[in-house]
């Protein structure tokens, strides 16, 4: 099994967090896509194990969050009557 060096680990996960897309970083690093998403499923797997573990009985009295914009499959000009809206298109979490 190939392991990528942390100098590329911190890299590809560098552009992930500034908004880069996967392709873009592919393109930068020469790392293929499959191995971004990798690299991409084992890090949200272990921030997962660490707040799971981590964050607990918290006494939090406000809660701040904002939304993230994304697309899936197509940017929603793009998107047609034939199109599934549950698909495709503007998607924000």
């Amino acid at each position: 099994m190939n392991i990528l060096k942390s100098e590329k680990q911190e890299m590809v996960i560098g552009g992930l967090v500034e908004g880069s897309s996967i392709r873009s970083i592919e393109r930068m690093t020469g790392i293929h896509r499959d191995t971004i998403m990798r690299l991409l499923v084992a890090v949200g797997n272990t921030c997962e194990k660490i707040m799971d573990t981590s964050m607990q009985n918290l006494t939090c009295k406000d809660i701040e969050v904002d939304e993230v914009w994304s697309f899936v499959g197509k940017k929603q000009r793009h998107v047609t009557m034939m199109d599934d809206p549950n698909e495709v298109g503007d998607f924000y979490t």
